[in-house]
């Protein structure tokens, strides 16, 4: 839930703070020379009652917040009131409270807007008007109340002046955020098609009895494909994050097998990093968002596969304190101590000899830093030049170990999708040719369909974008499927869209989700654990 400041409720707090700093000034002034303490005690009894009446309306705006315009220009007249009061008792000494009216006058201009600015300079007019007609000194002083009148009307003017320039500045950066949100939006959706196709036909090749040279050439083209598929997480990720729109779900989970995972994935772009990744056995269980965990630990990786290019790298889990970090280690060529202290910003790259070698923009450790800080988790960095570095993940909780469920007997993978049928349905013709070619070297039986018009279907899983163009949605093409079988047929949709938006959908039907670019390996397994919903029912 976004926080929303209330200004109403900082304006009576700072009346109050305000007011017993009127209530010193005004005691001060019954010390002076030539004054009597008894002279100002009715300024100080109204002013104790003013601050008394100042907490009870702080407390009711804190028990009922909004906006009750009556409830802001009572403030206002009640302000007003108490200053005009200690002006007329307290004489030519408490001129200095007219600062407390140009408080009022801005304060309430500056927090609420240019229509109460106007409402609180008018009140302050005609204050300084029944000052001037109680109070002696005053009519003897005709140009002091010109000079207070014009200050009342000339600084308010001044202060609507800024507020309309500042809110017009606000309005046209509030549009081109949502310009660029929109942008970026649909220029996500649009990569990350292509590159899922790509990904899928390269997928395809590597299937296919391949000789040497084809085999290099495919890795080369798998590597490209992953230089681009980081950057442009990376990207995603930042935006994601500068949106505001990235809350943690924590869950309980082992750290072991949560980073055995990890490597297993990184496994290939390790191989082509020339990289020996080692990881020390642990046994601790932690809590933590694992999805947001997993992304900051791949970012520390891929990093490491850059700058420590066929070295071994270690990552492990280490006690600190109470809790608990993960360590990733490498053997690079390390950071300058001059360089460690920034790494973190984004866009910043240590900058060496043949840096035009290493992809990358300068994003992964700010999104490390700034992922830990929604977690409440430190990121610490510790690198000599020529002997490597060491980021560590920590303030993790150290969680007692749950009831793990049993696991079956690993099965090999080769024919564990032959002869499942599935319907494909997809827009993209790229996408579409490369998915059903991908499917069926896996021995799959595909229904390929680019539209959901009409469709009929005697499958067992169904695979769905969710984008199918105006008419309908992935959702919609599996909910109509779904009616046709008069059963829940177990579903996979794959989106270039923000997962969250989908998610209650989703979840309320039991439809799996994965987010495009869709590596091979992700794509087989969602397709493996529907199979198995299927053979459990």
């Amino acid at each position: 839930m976004k926080f929303e400041k209330n200004n109403e409720l900082d304006q009576a707090n700072l009346r109050i703070i305000v007011a017993s700093c009127a209530i010193l000034y005004v005691a001060a002034l019954g010390f002076l020379p030539g004054r009597s303490p008894m002279t100002y005690l009715p300024v100080l009894l109204y002013y104790a009652a003013f601050v008394v009446i100042a907490i009870g309306m702080r407390q009711a705006i804190s028990r009922w917040p909004g906006h009750y315009p009556w409830r802001r220009v009572l403030g206002m007249v009640h302000d007003y009131t108490g200053t005009s009061f200690g002006l007329v008792v307290g004489g030519e000494a408490a001129l200095p409270l007219y600062a407390v009216m140009v408080w009022i006058n801005l304060g309430n201009g500056m927090r609420f807007g240019s229509r109460y600015l106007a409402v609180a300079t008018a009140l302050a007019l005609v204050a300084l008007l029944v000052v001037w007609r109680l109070t002696p000194y005053w009519q003897q002083q005709p140009f002091l109340l010109l000079m207070l009148l014009t200050t009342s009307t000339l600084i308010p003017f001044y202060a609507h002046l800024l507020l309309r320039r500042t809110r017009k500045a606000t309005e046209q950066a509030e549009a081109a955020t949502r310009e660029k949100s929109r942008f970026l939006a649909q220029a996500s959706h649009d990569l990350r098609q292509p590159i899922h196709s790509i990904g899928l036909f390269t997928a395809c090749l590597r299937e296919a009895r391949l000789g040497n040279e084809e085999r290099r050439l495919v890795d080369s083209i798998d590597r490209s494909l992953l230089n681009v598929s980081q950057l442009f997480r990376s990207i995603l990720d930042l935006y994601t994050l500068d949106n505001g729109r990235v809350q943690p779900a924590f869950e309980t989970f082992a750290v072991d097998g949560f980073l055995r995972e990890l490597l297993r994935q990184n496994g290939e772009a390790a191989r082509w990093a020339g990289v020996e990744m080692r990881l020390a056995p642990s046994r601790n269980w932690t809590r933590a968002d694992p999805g947001m965990l997993a992304t900051m630990v791949q970012n520390v990786l891929s990093n490491s596969f850059k700058y420590a290019a066929g070295r071994p790298l270690l990552i492990g889990v280490r006690r600190r304190g109470e809790g608990l970090a993960i360590v990733v280690s490498d053997q690079g060529r390390g950071i300058a101590t001059e360089h460690q202290g920034k790494v973190f910003e984004e866009f910043y790259r240590v900058r060496q000899m043949r840096d035009k070698d290493v992809e990358g923009v300068g994003l992964g450790l700010a999104i490390v830093k700034r992922l830990g800080g929604l977690m409440g988790l430190d990121v610490g960095l510790r690198s000599r030049p020529g002997h490597g570095t060491s980021v560590s993940i920590e303030g993790l909780p150290r969680v007692a170990a749950q009831l793990a469920p049993q696991r079956q007997e690993a099965v090999p993978q080769i024919g564990l999708l032959s002869g499942l049928r599935v319907c494909l349905v997809e827009d993209d013709q790229n996408v579409l040719q490369a998915t059903s070619a991908l499917l069926r070297r896996w021995g799959c039986e595909v229904q390929a369909e680019s539209s959901p018009q009409g469709l009929a279907s005697d499958c067992e899983v169904i695979v769905a974008d969710y984008d199918l163009g105006p008419q309908a949605t992935g959702i919609d093409c599996i909910d109509q499927l779904r009616a046709q079988r008069g059963q829940v047929v177990p579903a996979l949709i794959m989106t270039g869209h923000d997962i969250d938006r989908l998610q209650a959908a989703l979840q309320e039907r039991g439809i799996a989700v994965l987010a495009k670019p869709v590596r091979p390996a992700e794509l087989r397994a969602a397709l493996r654990e529907l199979r198995e919903q299927l053979e459990l029912t």
